[in-house]
Parts: C-alpha cells; structure tokens; sequence
C-alpha cells in the first residue's frame, strides 16, 4: 500500500496509433509514449527532480506536457510554469516555454522565443490546426503578489513562437476556446466570493460582462462538438446545483441537470474526444446522470457499466472518429485499471493497471453515511469496515481528518484508509463543513472555525459512530494530514475523554505561527487565505492551537514531520514536541529530515505506515493498555 502507482492517466491519440501515460519510474514521474500497434515504448523523463503533472495531445502526432516540482506526498506538485513538447514516436522533444528555455530571439527574419519568466497553461488543441495550440501566459514580474493578469496566446508546438489573441479582462482568469481556436469565455472568483463571466463574441471587439451567471456563481465549462451550445455550472431546479447548456444564439440557459445536494464532478466524455454525454457526481458514492439514454454513446456507457457493477466506469479519452477509447474502471477497493474499448467491434482490452499488486478482493469497502451535526447542518461522510467484518459492532475505530481543509473525501481507493481497515480497524471520514463538493457556502462555512464548528463536526461524527454501535468508545484514535494534523491534536485537547489517542502528520499546532512561516503567507492571496480561514483575533487563535491546550491532553500522542516540508514547516512539529517534552509527556517523534509535506519515498511511507499501524494498535487494538496520564508519564521519542 505504500508502493507509488505504476501509472496514474492514460489518453489515446486523436487517431487511435499511440497512448500516452504520465507512469512512475523510480519515484518519478515520467511520460510513457507508447505505440498501439507494437507496444513500442518511448519514456520522456524531466529535468533534475521535476515530474510529469499534465499532458494533452494537440495533434494525432504531437503530445504537450506540464512539469511540476515536488512538495511532498500531500500536495500535487508545483507547477513551474513550463510547457514541452514531443512526438508522438518520443522524437523531436523541444521546450515550448519557460524560465530555463533555452536559445534568444534572433536577428532573422524568424525570430524565436527565448526563455521568459512566467507560467503557461494548456488551453485547448485546436482541431484543424495540428501545429498550434492555445496557452494562457501569466508572467511574474508583472504580478508582484497578486493574483497574475493572464493573456491568451496561439502557440507553435515545434518551437513555441507564440502570437497574443487576447488580455483577460480581470486578474486570476481562466479561459474557455470553442473548437474553432477562438478564446469565448473568461472567468474568475474574487477574494470576496464573487464570481465574473466575460463573454467574448466572435467578431466581437471586446469583453461583454455576463451578469447573470456571475450572479448565480455560474460558471462556463465547456462547448459542445459544434460550439452550439455551451455548459455551464448553474444553480438546481428546485435549489442545489445544476449543470446547464447556454445558446449564444438566444442567450438563454436551460437545466440539464440538477442534484439538491452536491455539485457535479465534472461533464462525462462520450465516444468521441470533442462530446458529452451526462454529468458525473458524488453523492455518497459516484453518479452519473445522461442527457440521452437512447444515444449510442449512452448505450455503450450502460454495458461496460453492467460489466463493471459496482465500480466507478468512465470514458477517459477517445478518438476524434469515436472508434476507440481508454476506459477508467476504479472503485473504492481498486485503483484502477485502463481498457481499450473498439466500439466497432464491441471489444474490450486490458491496457494498464495502476497498482497490478493490489488485490481487490481483499481490501475493504467504503459505506457513505449522512447525519446533522450539533447545529443541524447536514453531514456527509464514510464508514470504512475491515473486510468480512461490514456488519461488525463496538470495533476499534480511527477517525480520519482531511487535509486542506478545502478537500473532500471520496469514495475512491485510499491507501492509509486500507492500511488501517485491513489490520481491523474501522476507519471514519467525514465531510466537515469547509470541505468542497457541496457548494460555496458550505466551503464558506468553515471561515474562522478552525478549531469551533468545523472541530465540533468531526467530535459529532464520532459520537454519531459510537451511537450506532458501530465503534468502541474506549477504543478510538483521531489522525490526519496537514489540516487533519491540527484536527487530530485539537480533537485531542478539545475532547481528552474521546480519543485514546492522536497522530498528527505533518499538521499544524500553532495557529499565529501560519501568519509568518510556511509558504502560505508569502502571497497576497495566502495572506487572504489566512485571514478569511483563521481571523486575525491573536487571542483566538492562541486558544484553539494544540501547543497551548496541553493541560486537557490525555491521549497518546504521535508526531509525524518532513524536514524539508514548505507548506507546513518543521518548526510546527518541533514547537509541539518540544512542549511535550517540557511537560515529560511520553509522545512517539517521527522526522525524516528529507521528506516534504506529506512522505514521497516509499521506503520511508513504508516504515511509516509500519509505525502507524504499531502505534494505532499499542493503543486500541487487541491487548492494549489505557494511556499513562501526563502527570505519570515519562518523556520518550522515536
């Protein structure tokens, strides 16, 4: 559970010849270009320690890539900004874009783009046009710490010579192209909660401000395969959230999908590349709602559905002729697997599997749950039961904290969640308020809670598990991951009777401390983060921060922390340790001085869970003994 995936997306060519991979080789990211017909392999690996974050084709013989540097097991890595470029065959590779571009703008008639300190972002291939692609250029020295004023850019994918199209019309934006290679749609959320739509006709001369989404928080997602329509978030029918199709022509929105509860994930592909055929959602576990049932995409959707039953199945990238597509199987006991589907001859192949080790069968499943908390706001969350044992009462339970906190879990496959409910333990996740998926006032919601309601939400999920029987209330633990850190330590201080014990992963402890170290307050944005989510009342946060409530503290306590983590420095993990230790409270002490936010190396996730595990079971598993109090306890580290 501690291995890497062996490959983590998978796109076929615009015509069917090759696959594209982003794998894991040696810890790294690499991009596999593969040739369907041979299986002949070409591996693109990065520069130094960067890995591959995103790649797109642009061409049925040109594929696109983004790179990113690490910043720990718990954070995506990156993005440096810098956009490549290959064949398909692993031939010709350039660097389209980048501060470590090499070459100069030349004296000829054909000047070229030298190296140039920004970020660019894939827009979209332009279908027609197999040698250019659009890119959104933010550039740094003209941002200071503000969110970047981006421009849209035709760009060429064998040298990156780029022509300007258009200047977003605000700060932050994101673009939408039609399938013509036009830019139509800017849009981005302010500080404030406010969202702007910018609408830019073709033929027209400027931006048009679009009051009504903006109003509604409505966003543009896509056009469809003839830029007839376009879809957009919007709200529900009957409240909630929608999904949306608007006509240029008559200006008008029509619902096309609406759920009370929760937002879409996303639009679901169809047979072809350019084509949507539904909306994917996650109400407890995953949805999908079709447009029209009747048509053959939807058709083909429902066998492979049939013949995956119980397992989250999607289209994850097809032909432009619609002939073959990578299918993406995965549920919450697999990560994965990748098929080839000829829907010609209605034949389905096994391409790729993620994590080819793991065996389904064996690993636990996740049963969604909902309750109100204290408050009266409604909850969502997922009992995980060791396998065999789904219908098990008054187990040893381990509350499992999000990070983020604007995240959410899922009914996906989650290693540390298997670790756990596979050596029997039930494991407990719950959506607190804050969390994302259910709207901007529920995300809203956890402003300057840290610590108070959204503390208050994962106490009313445990006490919600131990009413229904479901955990033994002396024999419970609470752990998370940067965010969850915090939560496992205040939980801990917050309700000393709850827990037995508390691991804290690369968390945080002191809340003043976010405001001056970290790379969170380095940016005006992160510096509106801080005090959106934590206020600016010092004394508040010295009340709800871990280090200063140990006097409460009866749990056992475990500290996880990175030497080299840039989100949540080490000198959080330290400060507790070390008041700890002042207090000869007995705590296990786990610093690996070469890991960053969140543990990368698999040898080291390895001992680690191996530590977990250890831990989880001194403490509530079979034989365990009740926890010293701090008055009694010795002062050790591991």
């Amino acid at each position: 559970m501690a291995r890497h995936a062996e490959y983590k997306d998978v796109k076929i060519s615009p015509d069917g010849e090759y696959l594209a991979a982003t794998a894991v080789v040696k810890g790294h990211t690499v991009l596999a270009l593969i040739h369907l017909s041979d299986k002949k392999v070409s591996v693109i690996r990065p520069r130094e320690d960067d890995d591959v974050t995103d790649f797109w084709w642009a061409s049925p013989k040109r594929v696109i890539y983004a790179i990113g540097t690490r910043l720990g097991g718990y954070d995506s890595p990156m993005a440096t900004g810098e956009l490549f470029a290959v064949n398909a065959d692993g031939n010709s590779p350039n660097m389209l874009y980048g501060y470590r571009k090499p070459g100069m703008t030349t004296g000829t008639l054909v000047g070229h783009t030298g190296a140039e300190r920004g970020n660019a972002e894939f827009i979209a291939a332009i279908p027609g046009d197999p040698e250019h692609i659009l890119v959104s250029v933010s550039l740094w020295d003209t941002t200071g710490y503000e969110l970047s004023l981006p421009s849209a850019y035709r760009m060429d994918v064998r040298t990156g010579d780029k022509i300007k199209i258009i200047t977003a019309p605000m700060r932050g934006a994101e673009f939408v192209a039609d399938h013509h290679g036009k830019i139509r749609f800017a849009f981005s959320p302010a500080n404030d909660g406010s969202l702007k739509v910018y609408l830019h006709p073709v033929g027209g001369d400027g931006w048009q401000l679009m009051p009504g989404p903006g109003e509604t928080r409505s966003r543009p997602i896509s056009f469809n395969h003839d830029d007839s329509l376009v879809y957009f978030t919007c709200p529900g029918t009957a409240g909630g959230f929608g999904i949306c199709s608007w006509d240029p022509a008559k200006q008008s929105m029509t619902p096309l999908w609406s759920n009370p509860k929760v937002e879409a994930d996303g639009l679901m592909q169809g047979l072809t590349d350019d084509e949507f055929i539904g909306v994917t959602y996650t109400d407890g576990r995953p949805g999908t709602a079709l447009f029209d049932s009747t048509s053959a995409d939807a058709k083909a959707l429902v066998m492979l559905m049939k013949q995956f039953a119980g397992e989250r199945v999607d289209f994850a990238s097809s032909t432009r002729d619609g002939r073959l597509s990578v299918v993406l199987v995965e549920a919450d006991a697999d990560p994965g697997a990748f098929y080839l589907f000829d829907h010609t001859a209605n034949k389905l192949t096994v391409l790729l599997s993620r994590a080819p080790w793991i065996n389904p069968e064996k690993m636990a499943r996740k049963q969604p749950f909902e309750f109100a908390a204290r408050d009266g706001l409604k909850l969502q969350g997922y009992v995980t039961f060791p396998p065999g044992q789904e219908n098990a009462k008054h187990l040893p339970m381990v509350v499992f904290v999000h990070g983020g906190p604007n995240a959410r879990d899922s009914w996906n496959y989650d290693p540390e969640v298997q670790a756990m409910a596979t050596r029997g333990y039930a494991v407990l996740q719950v959506n607190f308020r804050g969390s994302t998926g259910r709207g901007y006032a529920f995300k809203s919601a956890s402003s300057r809670e840290w610590g108070g309601k959204m503390q208050d939400d994962v106490t009313d999920a445990t006490h919600w598990a131990i009413a229904q029987d479901i955990a033994n209330p002396q024999r419970i633990c609470i752990f998370g991951a940067s965010y969850g850190g915090y939560a496992a330590l205040e939980g801990a201080v917050k309700e000393p009777d709850l827990y037995k014990c508390a691991i804290g992963y690369v968390g945080v402890y002191d809340l003043r401390m976010m405001y001056h170290e970290g790379d969170t307050h380095q940016s005006v944005y992160g510096e509106d983060f801080l005090k959106r989510e934590l206020g600016e009342d010092m004394t508040v946060l010295t009340a709800r921060s871990p280090v200063n409530q140990l006097d409460s503290l009866k749990a056992r306590v475990m500290l996880v922390v990175g030497g080299k983590d840039e989100r949540v420095p080490p000198m959080q993990g330290m400060s507790l340790h070390q008041a700890l230790l002042n207090r000869h409270i007995a705590h296990e002490w786990v610093l690996k001085p070469g890991e960053m936010h969140g543990f990368y190396d698999e040898a080291n996730r390895t001992e680690l869970y191996t530590d977990l595990l250890q831990f989880i079971g001194t403490n509530i598993g079979p034989g365990a003994t009740a926890p010293e109090t701090a008055a009694t306890s010795t002062a050790s580290t591991h």
